[in-house]
């Protein structure tokens, strides 16, 4: 019996986000709306998402010594995540996002990765790697951070499986750069345009199809309005999605790994996997911030 359903790795940022009339480009103006100050990070939205659908979670990532990591340490107590895989750096201030959202849900997000770019192999904590069902990675920043995750799938039991989100940092590596992660993924869920710089492939069918010949198990591609498309090789299935009013995309993505992943935990069917991640997505996107709207297990009686 493993200590946990899922631990997620990733970066810990502070999100700062900003509801305004438009995003600017250069050389032009917008104006501020709204304001909020939330807990954020992909792995550790998604994480969050898991433990409102009742598994057991943890985390590994690093905080600094400041105002942000007391934030970020308290939210997760708060949701029930252990913390017990989280570094706290003796100085250093932990990462923050500066996001800007506009009035269709659409978002510009400006990185400040803070002490997550700082993480060793020798801080990780070795026992969350190796006694958890699955491990969620997500993206850094810096390539120091990149190594280490790299390196810790070497830790990793074989009942672990790897489920992977690699945002647009990673996926602009190339899927040379990421074959390291890719060939230990059991789950990959990019959305469409990281698929494509991962495979060079401009159709998500064939794109998804490139990576389950190459050996991963499944591959879920997030269509963001239009759905979702998942298959393993022999299953193919695009699924519809919940048609809500949207608010903030921010942390969409997260929260769809989550309704997947937890699917995958209950055993239910691929397109169920993505029904649900669809489902969670929806509730998300419907509040302004990466985490307010995710729901919880009771909210899944559609299922039923």
């Amino acid at each position: 019996m493993m200590p946990f359903d899922v631990v997620g790795f990733g970066a810990l940022n502070v999100d700062r986000l900003y509801k305004v009339n438009k995003l600017a480009n250069a050389e032009e103006e917008s104006f501020i709306e709204t304001y909020r100050e939330a807990c954020g990070g992909s792995a550790a939205n998604a994480i969050v998402g898991l433990a409102r659908l009742g598994c057991k979670v943890g985390f590994i990532g690093k905080v600094g010594c400041d105002r942000e990591s007391k934030m970020i340490l308290q939210d997760f107590y708060v949701e029930g995540v252990d913390t017990k895989g989280i570094i706290q750096a003796v100085q250093g201030k932990s990462g923050s996002v500066l996001g800007f959202v506009d009035k269709n849900g659409e978002r510009a997000l400006y990185v400040d990765s803070g002490v997550n770019d700082t993480i060793t192999f020798d801080e990780l904590n070795q026992e969350y790697i190796s006694k958890t069902s699955f491990l969620h990675l997500t993206s850094f920043v810096g390539e120091k951070s990149f190594q280490v995750q790299k390196k810790s799938l070497e830790l990793i039991s074989e009942s672990t499986k790897v489920s992977f989100d690699p945002g647009i940092l990673y996926a602009s590596k190339g899927y040379n750069a990421m074959e390291p992660i890719l060939k230990k993924t059991y789950i990959l869920m990019p959305n469409a345009i990281e698929l494509k710089l991962l495979t060079g492939k401009t159709n998500y069918r064939e794109g998804a199809g490139f990576l389950v010949k190459r050996g991963i198990e499944i591959v879920a591609v997030k269509l963001g309005s239009a759905g979702s498309y998942v298959t393993n090789g022999v299953e193919r299935h695009f699924v519809e999605p919940f048609n809500v009013e949207v608010t903030d995309t921010t942390g969409a993505g997260d929260a769809f790994c989550a309704g997947f992943i937890s699917g995958l935990l209950n055993e239910e069917s691929l397109f169920d996997c993505a029904r649900i991640g669809n489902f969670v997505a929806s509730r998300k996107v419907m509040k302004l911030g990466a985490r307010e709207g995710l729901p919880y297990l009771k909210d899944l009686d559609f299922l039923d």
